[in-house]
C-alpha cells in the first residue's frame, strides 16, 4: 500500500526564509531541469524537528527527498505544459506569506535587519520559489480536477475501512442563535471620539502613533505591534476602514474617526506601494453600560415569548430580529468556524455557551445570555439546540460528508500514484547515491 506524498507548499517556504545555511551544499537530485539540494533536505529536516514533527523516522530525510521529487516531477511538468500563473496572483500570495512571516519575527524591520535587505529586496529573492509552488499546485490540482465519487463508491469505500481505524465522535450539537448588539449610549460614543481625537492631537504634537498604539489600542492582534497591520489591500479590510486609509496620501498622515464592526478607529499611513498599504490603528471599543445591556435582554425576552406563544418560528424570528449577519438568513443555524460546518463539540464552544448547552434539551431554548462576538464586541443571545448527535463511531448515517471528503482524497491519490509512475518513466531522474538506499514508495531509481 502507497504511503501517501504530501506537498508541504507551506513547510517548504519557511525554511527557505529563515535557514541558517551553513550546510555545505551539493546537488542531492535532479529532476528534468529542476535540482534538489542538500541545503533544502537539510532545511526541512530542521524544519521538521523544531516542530517535533520527525515522528521518531528513521529514514525522515528519504522522505523529505521523495517529497520534494514529487514536487519537482510536478514543476517539470507544469513547465512543460506552459502553465503560467498570473503576475497578480504571485504579488498578493507573496505580500500574504511575507506578512505572515513579519507577523512572525514582530515588524517589518526586524525582518529586514535578520536578511540585511529592504523588504523588496527580500521579496525580489523568494518570487521565484513561490511562483514555482503555485505551478506545482496548480498542475497537481490540474491532475485531479476531474476526479468525482459517486454513492456507490463511498459505500464501497467505508466497507473496506478497518472497523478499529473508524474516527470516534464525541456528542456534536447543531445550533440556532438569535443576536441583540446592545446599544452603545451617546456618552460612550462621546468619550470615545474625545480620546481618538486626544490620540491624533499627541501625535501632531510629536508623540508617537506606535507607542500610543501598544499603550491604549484595544485590538490585541496589532497592539502589541504597535498597532502595524502590515501590507494590505482593499479586499483585506472593512470597507470604511478601507475608504480611509487609502485616502491617506503621505506616510505619517493620520485618518478621521472610523466606525467599523469591530469599534472606532484612527489610522496612520506607515508606507503605500502599488495596491498594498502599510499602516497602524488605535482601536477602541465602546463600553456597555447596564442600562444597554438590560435594553438588549428585554427585548430578547420579548422575541423569545412570541417564539413560545408560536406567534413566530425561531427562524423567522432570526431572520427578522437578529443583529448577526452571517446567520440570520439561515435560520439562524450557526457556523463552526474551525471546521466550516455546522456541527459543534463543546470543546468548540467557548466556556459560557458550554455550560448553557450542557442543560438545554433538543428543541430547548436558553435564557439570554451575555458573551462576546467573534469580533470582540459583547452581545446578547439566546441559542436553541436544533438536533444533537450522540456521540458515535463514524457511520454513512451521520458522517456521509466527512466520509465522501475521506472517499475522494483517496480516489484522487490514486490518480496521483499512477500519474507519478507514468511521468518518471518520462523524464530525467538522477539520485545522488548517498541516498541509493532509501526505501522510497515509487521507482525513482530507474
Amino acid at each position: 500500500m502507497r504511503i501517501k506524498i504530501f506537498v508541504v507548499f507551506t513547510l517548504s517556504f519557511i525554511p527557505f526564509l529563515f535557514a541558517q545555511n551553513n550546510v555545505i551544499d551539493g546537488v542531492v537530485a535532479i529532476v528534468g531541469d529542476n535540482i534538489i539540494l542538500k541545503s533544502d533536505i537539510e532545511n526541512q529536516f530542521y524544519q521538521l524537528k523544531s516542530q517535533n514533527r520527525t515522528y521518531n523516522n528513521p529514514n525522515i530525510k528519504c522522505t523529505i527527498l521523495e517529497d520534494f521529487l514529487f514536487q519537482k516531477l510536478l514543476l517539470n511538468k507544469a513547465q512543460k505544459d506552459s502553465i503560467e500563473i498570473p503576475e497578480s496572483e504571485v504579488n498578493s500570495n507573496l505580500d500574504r506569506r511575507i506578512n505572515y512571516f513579519i507577523s512572525q519575527v514582530g515588524s517589518q524591520q526586524k525582518l529586514e535587519d535578520y536578511f540585511g535587505k529592504t523588504i523588496l529586496e527580500i521579496k525580489a529573492d523568494f518570487k521565484e520559489q513561490l511562483r514555482n509552488q503555485m505551478m506545482i499546485e496548480k498542475m497537481q490540482n490540474k491532475i485531479t480536477e476531474n476526479i468525482k465519487v459517486s454513492p456507490h463508491e463511498v459505500k464501497i469505500f467505508f466497507d473496506n475501512l478497518p472497523k478499529d481505524s473508524l474516527y470516534s465522535y464525541p456528542d456534536q450539537y447543531i445550533l440556532q442563535q438569535i443576536v441583540v448588539n446592545p446599544p452603545v449610549s451617546r456618552q460612550e460614543i462621546w468619550r470615545i471620539r474625545k480620546q481618538l481625537n486626544e490620540f491624533r492631537d499627541r501625535v501632531e504634537k510629536g508623540e508617537n502613533f506606535a507607542t500610543l498604539a501598544i499603550l491604549y489600542s484595544e485590538d490585541p492582534g496589532s497592539a502589541k505591534k504597535g498597532g502595524e497591520l502590515g501590507y494590505v489591500g482593499r479586499g483585506d479590510l472593512d470597507p470604511d476602514f478601507a475608504a480611509a486609509a487609502f485616502n491617506l496620501k503621505t506616510p505619517g498622515d493620520i485618518s478621521r474617526i472610523i466606525k467599523t464592526k469591530f469599534g472606532y478607529h484612527i489610522i496612520q499611513l506607515i508606507d503605500r506601494q502599488g495596491n498594498k498599504v502599510n499602516l497602524r490603528h488605535i482601536l477602541l471599543i465602546p463600553k456597555l453600560d447596564n442600562t444597554s445591556l438590560l435594553k438588549a435582554k428585554t427585548k430578547l425576552d420579548s422575541i423569545l415569548t412570541l417564539i413560545k406563544k408560536d406567534s413566530i418560528s425561531f427562524a423567522e424570528a432570526a431572520r427578522n430580529f437578529s443583529d448577526d449577519e452571517q446567520t440570520k438568513n439561515n435560520a439562524g443555524i450557526m457556523i463552526n468556524t474551525s471546521t466550516g460546518k455546522t456541527k459543534f463539540a463543546l470543546s468548540d464552544l467557548d466556556q459560557t455557551t458550554q455550560d448553557i448547552v450542557k442543560h438545554l434539551s433538543v428543541g430547548e431554548i436558553s435564557a439570554p445570555f451575555l458573551t462576546t462576538s467573534l469580533q470582540g464586541q459583547q452581545i446578547i443571545k439566546i441559542i436553541k439546540i436544533k438536533e444533537k448527535i450522540p456521540a458515535h463511531t463514524m457511520n454513512p448515517k451521520n458522517d456521509y460528508q466527512d466520509i465522501q471528503a475521506m472517499c475522494l482524497a483517496a480516489k484522487k491519490q490514486k490518480e496521483i500514484n499512477n500519474w507519478i509512475e507514468e511521468e518518471i518513466n518520462k523524464t530525467y531522474i538522477h539520485i545522488d547515491k548517498s541516498y541509493g538506499n532509501c526505501p522510497f514508495n515509487y521507482s525513482w531509481k530507474k
